[in-house]
């Protein structure tokens, strides 16, 4: 028989799998861009800084001695080349957001202490934008438990990757998809102590054990991205940024499960906003991606419900009344 011990590991195990499923189908989705074509599209400039940035290792030559040594190029400033071209800034070259003093080999130290833009130093006043209201997410941000005011060096960029990022919410692609990229920019730290304690020094939270309330937890991690519960949403902005306290997440069934789930104002808003705006309903947003319940009700299917409810009572009803009436008429009652 198997041990109380095992089967405990067992289902551990089964449940960490289920939580990382979503950064899996992010690493296979980002291998399969990569197999794609033969050589990705980069100007001149941004192959160049690659030819090192792009590499496990580089070479750096002593500009005076003439010496070279091998490094080792770490995670946090080396860039896959797929990945940059297929991301939202994938066009941009490196000097357009970088100092031009990076074209400098080595590097010089003042490089160090470049000012880093942030989303609203570039869109927060391009018409051409005005529809994402960064203003609005740059307030949000700073009222969220991510506000700089709580996290030092906590930026835009903590979450959003700025050469592999990917406005995913806007691209309509499929909602486990969307799910599973969102969710993969939280567990990137709230899953990885080395991230983690890099922003803030403090132990790192069992997501599972913090979950155990959630029924179906394996099933919430793959359909709902992190801030559907833990974010607090603003009508005027399509991915919530106001991130709360984790005493304030939504842990009652009924915000989601209901025809008036918070889940169309969060998750399916853009789809939403898309068919309402092409069909005038909106409704097949949601039934067509999962069956949520409680959120899948569709008004007409009530009423036809209802209708055929009534008309089965009707037939019970006349049918036992023409049996009363019959037997009466047998046995020469009047």
């Amino acid at each position: 028989m198997m041990s109380a011990f095992s089967r405990s590991t067992i289902r551990s195990l089964t449940r960490w799998l289920f939580l990382l499923a979503p950064v899996m189908v992010a690493w296979l989705l980002s291998g399969v861009r990569a197999t794609e074509g033969t050589e990705p599209n980069l100007d001149p400039d941004t192959q160049k800084c690659l030819e090192c940035h792009g590499e496990m290792r580089y070479t750096l030559v002593d500009p005076v001695t003439g010496d070279e040594v091998s490094m080792k190029i770490y995670d946090e400033i080396r860039i896959d080349a797929w990945e940059y071209t297929n991301a939202t800034h994938g066009s941009f070259a490196c000097t357009d957001c970088h100092s031009m003093d990076y074209e400098i080999h080595p590097h010089p130290i003042d490089v160090k202490f470049e000012f880093k833009y942030a989303c609203i130093d570039c869109h927060g006043s391009d018409e051409q934008y005005a529809d994402f209201n960064f203003q609005t997410i740059e307030e949000e941000f700073q009222l969220s438990v991510h506000g700089d005011h709580f996290i030092e060096n906590f930026s835009c960029w903590s979450c959003h990757n700025p050469h592999t990022y990917k406005n995913t919410a806007r691209l309509g692609g499929a909602i486990t998809d969307i799910v599973a990229y969102n969710n993969s920019m939280c567990l990137d730290c709230h899953g990885d102590i080395s991230h983690y304690d890099v922003l803030i020094e403090r132990q790192l939270t069992n997501m599972l054990s913090k979950h155990d309330w959630l029924p179906n937890q394996s099933l919430h991690f793959r359909k709902v991205r992190c801030i559907d519960c833990h974010a607090s949403t603003h009508k005027d902005i399509l991915v919530a940024h106001h991130v709360l306290p984790a005493d304030q997440a939504v842990r009652n069934c009924v915000d989601c499960h209901s025809t008036n789930s918070i889940l169309m104002a969060s998750l399916y808003k853009h789809q939403i906003q898309e068919r309402r705006s092409k069909y005038g309903f909106f409704n097949p947003s949601i039934t067509s991606e999962a069956y949520i319940i409680g959120a899948n009700r569709n008004y007409y299917f009530n009423v036809i419900s209802a209708v055929i409810f009534g008309l089965v009572l009707l037939g019970i009803a006349i049918h036992a009344t023409l049996r009363y009436i019959n037997y009466r008429r047998k046995h020469g009652k009047s």
